[in-house]
């Protein structure tokens, strides 16, 4: 009798869980910071009203229609107005919206407090990835996607498989300590981006030429994912936002590593560079920025990405691949769907990853790009 009840009551709590699981799948994530609590808690509230709403509505409407209707016996009313019935109708809506409206302002005006932060960081979206720089430590990077390339390739084709968070896996996450007040400052390279992560209650436009910013605390430690929430081209589905929440000794040690990282990230723009150089640190460079589009082989994508192994641009004059690189149009202005890396990258890099696509593959010019001439062309 003991085990039947005992067996009884794991069903129960198995049924229990799965229909939690269900509701989570429908509803808003599980909130893991205080405003995406409060969101969480007034999208209940205002649901809960309008269920109410409904049923009052709905069961008046059925009621009537059941009980008054012309197979029983009752004629119709006539009648124009009702005073009595206007000023019902009128007044008790009054009351609803102010009881909505009174919550959703708490939190509106909460999610704008963006004082006394504990950590600023800057988000710049960029056709279609994700610049972060934290302000106070001194630390920049770029976080593109990681799902590999031949996975979003071979995604419709029988057989295919995907990672288990395809299309919102990131090389470099944005890192926080939990229990700290982040500010992200928002803004954008080229057109309008948004910076989105539901747990953590967190959705702020990214637009050029405006810096707009919002908040996060986050619980407890854990990864949370987002995406661009702005359609900003054609691979707007293809600039996720991964932020990692550890405890502040592990934020400590991050930063420090990262401070180490730095002078490889951002090379001393007075050095002088041997071609053996440039071509090195250009392959970083390819690697993290250009791989995705144009492949490691060089032969892009046929249709979609220009092959850059033999290309005309790469293997012609210098000024010319240069200025397309920068500004991300070919020769006589006409726009390409590569992005104007001008705005992305130093001259270092630029000049790097030029030099390494003019003596790569089959291409073999032997020239060789300096930081200078990408300035001189910089507009």
């Amino acid at each position: 009798m003991i085990s039947k009840g005992l067996g009884l009551f794991a069903a129960a709590a198995a049924g229990l869980a799965a229909d939690s699981a269900l509701a989570n799948r429908y509803n808003l994530q599980e909130p893991q910071s205080i405003i995406a609590h409060q969101i969480y808690d007034l999208h209940t509230l205002i649901m809960w009203i309008i269920v109410g709403i409904f049923v009052v509505v709905f069961g008046t409407m059925t009621w009537a229609i059941v009980k008054h209707r012309k197979s029983v016996g009752h004629q119709a009313e006539q009648f124009h107005e009702n005073t009595t019935v206007e000023i019902i109708w009128t007044i008790i809506p009054f009351f609803i919206l102010i009881g909505m409206a009174l919550p959703a302002t708490k939190t509106v005006i909460a999610m704008k407090d963006t004082s006394s932060p504990d950590i600023t960081i800057k988000a710049t979206g960029y056709q279609w990835k994700w610049g972060y720089d934290y302000l106070q430590e001194g630390i920049s990077f770029y976080s593109n996607l990681s799902t590999p390339r031949d996975q979003i390739d071979e995604y419709g084709k029988k057989g295919a498989k995907k990672n288990e968070h395809y299309l919102i896996e990131v090389d470099n996450p944005v890192v926080v300590p939990v229990g700290k007040k982040v500010r992200i400052i928002a803004t954008a390279a080229d057109v309008i981006h948004a910076w989105w992560v539901p747990a953590l209650g967190i959705k702020q436009d990214a637009i050029p030429g405006f810096v707009r910013d919002t908040w996060f605390k986050v619980d407890k430690e854990g990864t949370y994912r987002g995406q661009c929430a702005e359609l900003c081209g054609k691979d707007h589905g293809f600039m996720p936002i991964v932020v990692e929440a550890v405890t502040p000794e592990q934020y400590a040690a991050w930063v420090a590593a990262q401070k180490t990282k730095m002078p490889a990230a951002a090379p001393d723009p007075g050095k002088q560079w041997t071609l053996d150089e440039l071509k090195a640190q250009g392959e970083k460079v390819y690697a993290g920025n250009c791989v995705a589009c144009h492949q490691a082989t060089g032969m892009g994508l046929p249709g979609t990405f220009p092959a850059l192994s033999g290309s005309k641009i790469v293997t012609g004059p210098k000024d010319e691949q240069i200025k397309t690189v920068l500004n991300g149009v070919v020769k006589g202005g006409k726009p390409t769907a590569m992005a104007a890396f001008g705005k992305q990258l130093s001259d270092a890099d630029l000049a790097a990853v030029i030099t390494y696509t003019r003596n790569n593959w089959s291409n073999r010019t032997g020239d060789m790009v300096t930081p200078a001439e990408v300035k001189a062309l910089r507009k």
